[in-house]
């Protein structure tokens, strides 16, 4: 048995620490730790409930929105008031813009290069995933063909967020009521040509087809139509590298899945539905929030009086350094005491897109169906935003006051990019008493907890290959399973 110590990982927000149990160079246990600590939950303690909006996205600087719209609706939700459609629309359109910035640069910038290693020199599809994909080569600075195209676009894309938000990141126009910042005639034209320059950019060279036929897909065999139909778009390339690399098998997950449901609608509801997967009934749960709890055996916090997991409406974020048999500053939530698996293949399950069923049911929950998950949103998001911005009213308010309560509480509940977002506030003598964030690498990247279950991430790495040729003792499959969940640590130690 030998252990090994991977970290910090490239290409990762935050720090990251993964322990590894080897035997016959294969993973036989697997701890995951976040070692930086920044108590945000601790520093809102004590101040005016409205800073939330100005503190709580500071957070991140990749997922700002996302901790927005969270502390948003916590507000929202403690106040009792109600956005305009327009407000939802222009929320909407500012959450989905991050978050399909965040799935391009996963796919082209985080995941890829990993092919391009000296490991898959001998794959017939090497030079190719160079070409698209290397790092350090291509007629642009620090990037492959298809990551320049990708950059060049994303930058594009995010000046949605000036006309939205009036800057990114750190926007200060999400609010409990709505949005701050109207939206003017002239302005929704100008953010229909950057919808229209990405959706380009989408059916050119990601995809090789329109949006809504890759939104629309239900089957492998249809999936494999349109590969064979466009073989030079980047989809196609992932499909058929995946299949050889045997990403359809690596990192399996633990067969529950969360989301809180996407983008709120006007009447009720979301755009991508509310609920938990169940891989083995192959059914869709109603979410019972009251279930959720964060188990901090395994973290470096204090366990209060009951030493049992804690809602987070109640939580507690008490450092202790000394604490024995602590690994992480990361609690382990769970939810009606089970781990759960969060994400876009999460929401694509629990919103039944058929095609990420079948390959989930076929597969798992492994690096291949969460990567295509997240290519499977960003074909079905951007025609909802083009409705959203085509939905919005001239002279129709985008913004309602709101009065907050000297006593109260309230949960803001969202998607990021990276799964289920969710942030707990009470309210004391007009003053935050107690805050409490439970983001998505949180439910990813979890320790284990009392009863010694590990969380999504450690288990998922039980069985991988220590098969890095270029870094003996290292492993790509390893680099692989981490990056499929693509984690971000700075909002996991908030």
């Amino acid at each position: 048995m030998t252990r090994l110590i991977l970290g910090p990982f490239n290409r990762v927000e935050g720090d990251l620490e993964v322990q590894l149990e080897v035997q016959h160079s294969r993973v036989t246990e697997a701890r995951v730790s976040a070692p930086m600590y920044r108590g945000f939950e601790r520093m809102l303690v004590g101040r005016d409930p409205m800073d939330a909006l100005t503190i709580a996205p500071r957070i991140c600087g990749i997922c700002s929105v996302s901790q927005s719209v969270a502390a948003a609706r916590a507000l929202a939700d403690a106040s009792g008031v109600v956005m305009p459609p327009n407000g939802v629309h222009a929320t909407n359109l500012m959450l989905a813009c991050e978050n399909l910035a965040d799935h391009l640069a996963h796919f082209y910038i985080f995941f890829m290069p990993d092919f391009t290693r000296e490991v898959y020199a001998t794959r017939r599809w090497h030079g190719e995933a160079q070409r698209r994909f290397a790092a350090l080569s291509g007629p642009a600075a620090g990037s492959g063909v298809s990551n320049s195209a990708a950059v060049a676009a994303r930058a594009r894309w995010l000046e949605l967020m000036g006309t939205l938000g009036g800057k990114w990141p750190h926007t200060g126009a999400i609010l409990p009521g709505g949005s701050s910042r109207a939206i003017e005639s002239a302005e929704r034209s100008r953010l229909l040509a950057r919808l229209r320059e990405m959706r380009s950019f989408l059916e050119q060279t990601l995809f090789g087809s329109v949006l809504e036929e890759v939104a629309e897909l239900d089957s492998p065999v249809a999936l494999q139509r349109l590969v064979d139909r466009t073989p030079q778009s980047d989809l196609a390339f992932f499909v058929e590298l995946a299949a050889d690399a045997g990403l359809a098998t690596l990192g399996p997950g633990p067969g529950r899945y969360l989301s809180y449901g996407a983008y709120a609608l006007p009447e009720a509801g979301t755009g991508l539905a509310r609920g938990v997967w169940d891989g083995m009934t192959q059914r869709c749960c109603p979410l019972d929030i009251n279930q959720i709890s964060e188990d901090s055996c395994h973290a470096w916090f204090a366990d209060g009086d009951t030493a049992r997991p804690l809602h987070p409406s109640n939580g507690l974020t008490q450092p202790d350094l000394d604490k024995s048999d602590a690994y992480t500053w990361n609690k382990a939530p769970r939810l009606a005491g089970q781990v759960v698996e969060t994400g876009a293949v999460a929401r694509q399950l629990v919103d039944g897109q058929t095609l990420i069923r079948a390959l989930v049911l076929t597969h798992g929950g492994t690096v291949y169906t969460r990567v295509l998950a997240r290519l499977m949103e960003i074909a079905r998001v951007l025609p909802m935003m083009e409705r959203w911005l085509a939905a919005l009213q001239p002279r129709e308010p985008y913004y309602r006051a709101q009065s907050l309560p000297a006593e109260g509480q309230g949960a803001g509940l969202t998607e990021a990019a990276r799964g289920a977002l969710g942030h707990w506030l009470r309210i004391e003598n007009g003053r935050i008493a107690n805050y409490q964030i439970v983001a998505p690498t949180s439910w990813n990247f979890s320790p284990r907890d009392a009863a010694g279950t590990p969380g999504a991430l450690e288990s998922a790495l039980v069985g991988a290959k220590m098969d890095r040729v270029d870094a003996p003792g290292q492993s790509v499959a390893v680099q692989h399973i981490v990056r499929s969940f693509d984690p971000c640590m700075v909002c996991t130690v908030h």
